[in-house]
């Protein structure tokens, strides 16, 4: 299906790929916990909303 150049390419981008991401991430990190302070709070809200949503419609099987 795949010839063995096209796995080594994929292989060998998945690699660089991900050694990008995280040297930029460690680089960011930094100056994202100083912009994105209060982010983790709107996260947990919403999933405690999707869950009251997912709740109100079992008791009530709209």
């Amino acid at each position: 299906m795949f010839s063995t150049g096209q796995w080594f390419f994929a292989i060998c981008f998945l690699i660089v790929f991900t050694l990008i991401i995280v040297f930029t991430y460690a680089k960011d990190k930094k100056l994202h916990a100083k912009n994105y302070k209060g982010v983790k709070w709107v996260g947990i809200f919403f999933i405690i909303f999707i869950i009251i949503l997912f709740c109100i419609k079992f008791f009530f099987k709209i």
